[in-house]
């Protein structure tokens, strides 16, 4: 760039901000917990997205990565979404302001979501499970999944299926080393 020539400001290099400090807000997700069992016991059919109201000492504990979501399920109580059993210990360094570890959390959703969940809930064998606790841009969010129960011959199937799809891509990675070296 020669000198004196004019360059706008939104193409000028930032200086200080939350670039340079490294905490850019470009979306990406922490995962704090996940809940690998209800992928595998349940068929997911619809995935959202919902923030989570916390206390301090709970989201200072899942900044540490302490939470557990395998007995955790959602239910919809007056128009109003709730995360319950979900397991988020006790913070080490609280004191009387310490949460209970398995209370009720409200879920954050737009209403329209909520009415669909609600109805699509009620229907029979449909359930709503959390997949996930993650820190999206700074902010506590969960991944919720409208999903039906899996009889235990489609667990067996998804099973077979993983472990054909493994030992295809074992294959096909020894012959392109085979290949290669031939």
């Amino acid at each position: 760039m020669s000198k004196g020539m004019y360059v706008p400001k939104e193409s000028q290099p930032k200086q200080g901000g939350a670039a340079a400090s490294g905490k850019a807000k470009d979306g990406k997700r922490k995962i704090v917990a996940q809940n690998k069992k209800a992928r595998h016991d349940y068929a997911i059919i619809d995935v959202y997205e919902a923030g989570l109201v916390l206390t301090g000492t709970e989201v200072k504990s899942l900044r540490e990565g302490r939470a557990s979501l395998t007995d955790g399920f959602v239910q919809i109580e007056g128009n109003e979404a709730w995360l319950h059993a979900a397991h988020i210990p006790e913070y080490f360094q609280g004191s009387w302001t310490n949460h209970s570890a398995r209370r009720k959390r409200k879920l954050l959703l737009h209403r329209e979501e909520i009415d669909k969940l609600s109805v699509k809930s009620e229907e029979t064998g449909h359930t709503i499970v959390p997949l996930a606790i993650y820190f999206k841009d700074g902010r506590a969010k969960a991944e919720i999944a409208l999903a039906r129960g899996k009889k235990e011959y489609d667990k067996r199937q998804t099973l077979r299926e993983q472990q054909d799809r493994r030992e295809t891509d074992r294959a096909i990675a020894a012959a392109k080393r085979r290949q290669r070296h031939a």
